[in-house]
């Protein structure tokens, strides 16, 4: 017998083939035909035409679509830049105080309660707050009222000067959590012995957190701003279900606007442009983002 009888057969790709089948079903072949599509003037029956650039060069002059891109930037303030800041402080206080005062199961518990709006299914937690944003009878207009600030009730989710900034509101509240659970996460690996001598020469809590802890937690960060960018860029169940984009467009979003366009509209291939659109802006972020995370990490 021979040696190479004797050599083991390599099934490692195997164990990937489902994985990437799966991923070819699911993603590539979608992603392909909404490309191709983008390209065609279609209502979704018949044959689509070939158009070429058309809905792209439309997409680039269309006031309604810049308008929806400025509103995602508007979520990518409300799902990333202050749950990512919020959520350094909470995670710090629960780590530095709650822990260390109360134990960690306090801690662990709070930690959770932050969380929860995370694995809450996006349609309770909008119908929820539509409850409670409700102008007539809903809970914030009647708390106001209870405690004699009535003259402050608005129609939260209906009049179209603070209808973006109530939506806003909602998703810093899902979007806590995240950064909470990773912040703490990241706060265990830090080296206590420099929190002692940080102290020992004399500095407070926000002096050891400004310049001890939060330079720690660069990697966190990276991770927690591109994954919260990437979510607020592609939001769509909690503006479909507290606003259909509405009122007047004030709170319509890239992918509402992309299905409304799609769905509602019918003109499939250029909803299709525009979910094409923000694909590759997604993508090309996310290449960005770890690569600026890789040279950063490096530089280190």
């Amino acid at each position: 017998m021979t040696a190479r009888a004797h050599r083991p057969v390599n099934t490692y790709p195997l164990y990937l083939l489902p994985g990437a089948l799966a991923l070819i079903a699911v993603i590539v072949c979608p992603f392909a035909m909404n490309v191709w599509y983008s390209f065609t003037n279609w209502q979704g029956v018949g044959s689509p035409s070939w158009s070429g650039l058309a809905n792209y060069r439309r997409l680039m002059d269309d006031t309604q679509f810049w308008q929806s891109f400025q509103h995602s930037l508007a979520m990518v303030v409300a799902m990333a830049v202050v749950p990512t800041v919020i959520g350094l402080v909470v995670a710090a206080a629960l780590f530095d105080f709650v822990a260390k005062h109360f134990g960690s199961k306090p801690a662990a518990v709070l930690r959770a309660c932050f969380y929860l709006p995370q694995v809450l299914p996006v349609t309770v937690a909008g119908i929820v707050w539509s409850w409670i944003l409700a102008p007539e009878n809903g809970s914030l207009n009647s708390l106001l009222k209870a405690v004699g600030l009535g003259g402050l009730r608005q129609d939260w989710l209906g009049d179209p000067d603070i209808a973006l900034y109530s939506v806003m509101a909602v998703m810093v509240w899902v979007q806590l959590g995240f950064p909470v659970v990773i912040f703490m996460s990241g706060l265990q690996r830090v080296d206590p012995a420099l929190h002692e001598a940080a102290e020992l020469d004399g500095t407070n809590w926000w002096q050891r957190f400004w310049h001890v802890t939060l330079p720690q937690l660069r990697p966190e960060i990276y991770v927690v701003m591109l994954w919260c960018t990437i979510a607020a860029l592609k939001v769509f169940g909690a503006v479909y279900v507290l606003t259909k984009g509405g009122p007047a467009d004030a709170t319509d979003v890239p992918s509402y606007f992309s299905f409304a366009t799609f769905f509602e509209k019918t003109q499939v291939g250029y909803g299709s442009a525009i979910a094409t659109v923000m694909t590759v802006l997604i993508l090309v972020l996310t290449v960005a983002g770890l690569s600026f995370q890789a040279r950063a990490e490096d530089a280190r």
